[in-house]
């Protein structure tokens, strides 16, 4: 018997945070919001506003690996914000590779005809969060979707 679960994706920023929401049904997530952030700390009541509003049995954060597979810099305070949301929030959280995540959401935006300039009006953070979450739904054991 297949369960349905909703996720939350983060593509975590030290000045954005892009969110998006999925589920495990059709493995497809939509981009939702982008976050201001202060030197990577969100404004954490918005996120709680989200999680009540979409109520995700998961959330999923992005984890900014080097090419090579290593952990960068940023990788470390992803993971500070995992366990934050973790803690705040008392809710299951995964780190998934999120290498080429934003090049990918950016060339999305050029195929579609947008200019960078047009990224403030479709930021590009929260297409990157709906991608990696797909990557993470489609990971998914068969008998969770």
């Amino acid at each position: 018997m297949s369960t349905l679960q909703r996720a939350m994706g983060f593509d975590y920023g030290t000045r954005q945070i892009g969110v998006a929401v999925g589920q495990s049904l059709t493995c497809r997530a939509e981009p939702i919001a982008v976050l201001r952030a202060r030197d990577g700390v969100p404004d954490w009541s918005q996120i709680e506003r989200l999680i009540s509003e979409w109520k995700p049995d998961t959330l999923v954060v992005g984890l900014p690996l080097n090419m090579d597979g290593t952990p960068s810099e940023m990788s470390a305070r992803a993971q500070k914000f995992a366990r934050r949301l973790h803690g705040r929030f008392n809710l299951p959280v995964d780190c998934i590779d999120e290498r080429l995540t934003t090049f990918e959401a950016k060339q999305s935006l050029r195929d579609s005809g947008r200019t960078p300039a047009s990224y403030r009006d479709n930021p590009v953070d929260s297409l990157a969060a709906a991608l990696l979450l797909e990557t993470w739904l489609g990971n998914l054991p068969k008998e969770m979707s």
